[in-house]
């Protein structure tokens, strides 16, 4: 199935926590065992931020192929009724476009290229 013309949303919804597991084993691997400790440092990868900053990282890299490009570029104009949360509005769909990306390549089971982007994020 072809997942690229699937609502943008959902596919984010997916990336988000395709995304979140990595960055939790991530951390989990580098030692980092109190809940607390797993938490704070999640919060520097894992925020509207963090994911903006690295899709914009991917981005300026030509890291991305043109295909992901135009996904991500669906997400982010993508017309969305939710308020971000500590953070602008140009962040948050950013954040939302690097996810809904993440969430199609795994539902595409393409888990080389979510390696690959998260790889790049962890810098692994």
């Amino acid at each position: 199935m072809d997942y690229k013309y699937r609502n943008v949303l959902a596919l984010a919804y997916v990336g988000d926590s395709v995304y979140e597991i990595y960055i939790r084993k991530h951390l989990f691997l580098q030692g980092i065992e109190k809940v607390n400790d797993l938490q704070k440092e999640a919060t520097n990868y894992v925020s509207a931020k963090g994911q903006a900053r690295y899709l914009r990282e991917m981005i300026n890299q030509h890291f991305l192929t043109e295909e992901e490009l135009q996904l991500v570029t669906r997400a982010r104009n993508h017309k969305s009724h939710a308020s971000p949360k500590n953070t602008d509005v140009a962040t948050y769909h950013d954040a939302t476009g690097l996810e809904a990306l993440i969430g199609y390549l795994f539902l595409s089971s393409n888990d080389k290229r979510v390696e690959e982007i998260m790889n790049f994020i962890i810098g692994g």
